[in-house]
């Protein structure tokens, strides 16, 4: 006997609000990228170009999300019984492939650059950073509002951040490159860029592919959630308990739990499911879970039962 909670996924509810602000974004990051590109080529800038090549990153993986967002909406089906919930995650994968490549290359040719810093024009150099510093800053204001609960926004909203930084680093680089001539500016900052990149990448990287693994959620301990269901009256053992999420605002818990004998004639297995979903939904935030029950005559019959 089972019991499932939560039959609406809410498939639209975040997505629909996440479209229109993924637009503009990719909008003007296309606009940035566009201008970084002519800036890096007029004047020399390696810093420059590495910006450019962090918007390039950008400018995919926004599409990607705002595909993602849009694929989201779509309805389950027998076919696909979560809808396209799992595509934000594999956007947000592809993005941080695409980030981990460009800060690789960032390094390595800021360090060819320092070794042997080309000239640089550090006037349009600093004109670029500044047009790109705005567009970011508004970008930030638009993705700040729709952050939280979903990895594919998150992702973007980081992504803008470090775009922010790489340009307030070039301005910063092109205005010691005019007042002391310092070459290596350059170089330096493309090197900072990079840095700024794959830490971070390689976090998203991770989260996304934990998700993809159906590992345990960090923030859903199974050890605490075991000894809750065991705490329920009338719960005899629990095994076969799983962990999941489906995308990355939407935690699954699965498990089977044996209850007394006499819970299957008495009335008590509808308010048992009632307790122990709402023991999860509240102490665990997981909104969706599902339970089978099992007398405990019934273990003989289990195949390949694990705890």
């Amino acid at each position: 006997m089972g019991g499932d909670h939560g039959h609406d996924h809410g498939l639209g509810g975040i997505a629909g609000t996440h479209r229109r602000p993924l637009a503009w974004v990719l909008g003007i990051s296309t606009a940035i990228l566009a201008a970084e590109v002519v800036g890096a080529l007029a004047s020399g800038s390696l810093a420059l170009l590495a910006d450019a090549g962090h918007m390039l990153t950008d400018v995919a993986g926004l599409s990607l999300a705002l595909v993602a967002a849009t694929l989201a909406l779509r309805p389950a089906t027998p076919e696909r019984t979560w809808g396209y919930r799992r595509a934000e995650v594999l956007a947000a994968a592809t993005q941080a492939g695409l980030l981990l490549a460009v800060g690789i290359f960032v390094l390595v040719e800021g360090v060819r650059r320092l070794i042997e810093p080309p000239e640089v024009e550090s006037g349009l150099m600093a004109a670029f950073a500044v047009v790109a510093l705005v567009g970011n800053a508004v970008s930030i204001l638009l993705l700040s509002r729709i952050t939280s609960g979903n990895l594919n926004t998150r992702a973007a909203f980081l992504e803008v951040v470090n775009d922010a930084l790489g340009a307030l680093a070039v301005l910063v680089a092109a205005l010691l490159i005019s007042a002391f001539g310092w070459l290596r500016a350059d170089a330096v900052t493309s090197i900072a860029i990079g840095l700024l990149i794959l830490p971070r990448t390689l976090r998203l990287l991770r989260e996304a592919v934990d998700v993809l693994l159906e590992a345990t959620p960090r923030d859903v301990d199974l050890t605490a959630v075991r000894t809750h269901i065991l705490g329920v009256p009338h719960v005899l053992a629990v095994h076969d308990l799983h962990a999941s999420r489906v995308s990355t605002d939407l935690p699954v818990v699965t498990a089977h739990v044996v209850v007394e004998d006499d819970c299957f004639h008495d009335g008590h297995i509808p308010p048992l499911l009632d307790e122990l979903q709402s023991c999860l939904a509240d102490h665990f935030d997981v909104a969706h879970s599902t339970f089978q029950f099992e007398p405990s005559s019934h273990g003989g019959h289990e195949s390949g039962r694990h705890d």
